[in-house]
């Protein structure tokens, strides 16, 4: 007879636990930070047009959207039924298009600038006009690369 007994096949130890949560409140960190919020509330109508033709944007983080339409049923009391820009999160008049692009610009890195576009999410049933009117302000400032945003679908039925 032994002085030592074998020890019998006991199965596996029990998971450590101990790190868990950390490991649960890192995660909710990160995506917490991660996540990125809706940074505009649409106030107009926005129905785009169809087009047959549609290429997607590479990197939206160097696309500028100015929308155009008529205001929303909780704007219209207030500001009329006549198409208007809406920069950001409030209407503005042709004239503010140059300070807003500006400001977007300073919030960029300098070697991004060249490849900045400016996105026109215009209503179908908006004033052409008016999306000129915004055009000659975009010249003016030299935003020359600009973008018509569309859904992809059939043409004829607009």
């Amino acid at each position: 007879m032994s002085k030592f007994k074998k020890k019998k096949d006991g199965g596996l130890p029990a998971i450590n636990t101990a790190s868990l949560p950390d490991i649960v409140f890192m995660l909710l960190f990160f995506f917490m930070v991660a996540t990125v919020m809706r940074d505009n509330a649409l106030m107009i109508e926005n129905s785009l047009p169809s087009a047959s033709e549609v290429e997607k944007l590479e990197k939206k983080n160097l696309v500028m959207y100015i929308y155009m339409g008529k205001p929303s049923s909780g704007y219209k009391s207030k500001y009329g039924t006549e198409a208007r820009i809406q920069l950001n999160d409030k209407f503005a008049q042709v004239s503010e298009v140059g300070a807003f692009i500006a400001s977007e610009r300073a919030t960029k890195r300098e070697e991004e600038i060249p490849f900045l576009t400016t996105s026109l999410k215009v209503d179908k049933k908006a004033n052409m006009g008016l999306v000129g009117d915004v055009k000659q302000e975009l010249r003016k400032v030299n935003a020359l690369k600009i973008n018509y945003a569309s859904i992809k679908g059939d043409v004829s039925r607009n």
